[in-house]
């Protein structure tokens, strides 16, 4: 976990104040942490009493989430067996691996009788959804009679990557909690911990594609970014007059198999973009942004539609194209 001191320290702050806000709306792009921050969350509150008497870490500093607490409970959420944190998330369709589509109502129904019994362990209940966005609209009913009437020793976590799109009576009763993307230098450093043997343009290559949101990042680190972006580069270094590199990229992100690597085009191709515009003169940057425009509109409309992953391809290879350097 990187990043988000801020929204740390607004839950340190809430509980070692004794004032615990009992919904907490996690917002932000996918990717950016916000599930694994919840969780980080739900650990501490399992492991650690009911605050409001301030309070210090074991080495004497101010007390941070990741503080260890009460062993035996800390265990319990390592092994996924803590009785006091409760997730709910799309399950597995019957067959296959796939997941539904919606987070039930039943789901919901199920964690709301849930929060009626008595505590068994630890001074607080954590209910964690994630999505919110993927509740069914009578689930979405129904938890906000809960948060209208939330049980005593309970916290509700919700992660929300389009908190415009909740319920605004959600949103209400929700503090929340707004996470934003990395900024490129520590998402590059936090790239070479993990991985440090990475090639330093590979680096640049994730962290241009990812967009400042570490699971993203994670996505890309075993995709060969760089040698997709240097094919990219080469047809907006020459502009492919005979289509023979376009033709190639369109090749090579079609049909339903190659899903992953129109995908990750799709990914590298704003931060080439942007990287573009920062080199050009600035009488050369309009073309870039309308390029830029021009590819999310082509992505947009393929995600309406049949999402031809050979058209898609070659219409970048198109708009790259058009940026190749003009002669005299």
């Amino acid at each position: 976990m990187i990043g988000h001191q801020e929204a740390e320290k607004a839950i340190i702050d809430a509980w070692s104040a004794g004032c615990l806000h009992h919904a907490w709306l996690l917002a932000g792009p996918q990717g950016i942490g916000k599930a694994a921050f919840a969780s980080r969350v739900a650990r501490f509150l399992a492991t650690h009493d009911s605050g409001g008497q301030g309070g210090t870490g074991e080495q004497g500093g101010a007390i941070a989430l990741d503080d260890p607490g009460d062993g035996a409970a800390g265990r319990l959420v390592e092994a996924g067996n803590h009785p006091e944190i409760v997730r709910l998330e799309r399950q597995p369709k019957e067959k296959g691996k796939e997941l539904a589509r919606n987070i039930t109502i039943d789901q919901v129904r199920t964690m709301i009788r849930r929060l009626y019994l008595s505590l068994s362990l630890g001074h607080w209940r954590v209910v964690i959804i994630d999505a919110v966005d993927d509740l069914e609209t009578d689930g979405a009913n129904a938890l906000l009679k809960t948060l209208e009437e939330p049980p005593a020793r309970t916290v509700f976590l919700l992660v929300s990557h389009s908190p415009g799109r909740l319920l605004p009576t959600i949103r209400s009763r929700c503090r929340t909690l707004r996470f934003q993307p990395l900024d490129p230098d520590v998402m590059t450093a936090w790239l070479h911990e993990l991985r440090p043997m990475l090639d330093r343009a590979e680096a640049r290559a994730i962290v241009a594609a990812s967009g400042g949101l570490p699971g993203k990042a994670l996505a890309l680190i075993d995709s060969d970014v760089a040698a997709m972006e240097k094919k990219l580069l080469a047809i907006v270094a020459g502009g492919d007059p005979d289509n023979r590199l376009r033709e190639a990229l369109a090749r090579e992100v079609g049909g339903a198999s190659n899903r992953a690597r129109l995908e990750l085009v799709i990914d590298i191709v704003p931060g080439l973009l942007a990287r573009l515009a920062r080199e050009r003169p600035v009488s050369e940057i309009a073309p870039v942004l309308a390029g830029w425009d021009r590819v999310q509109r082509t992505v947009r409309d393929a995600v309406r539609g049949s999402y031809d992953g050979a058209m898609v391809g070659f219409e970048i290879g198109n708009c790259l194209a058009e940026l190749a350097p003009r002669e005299g």
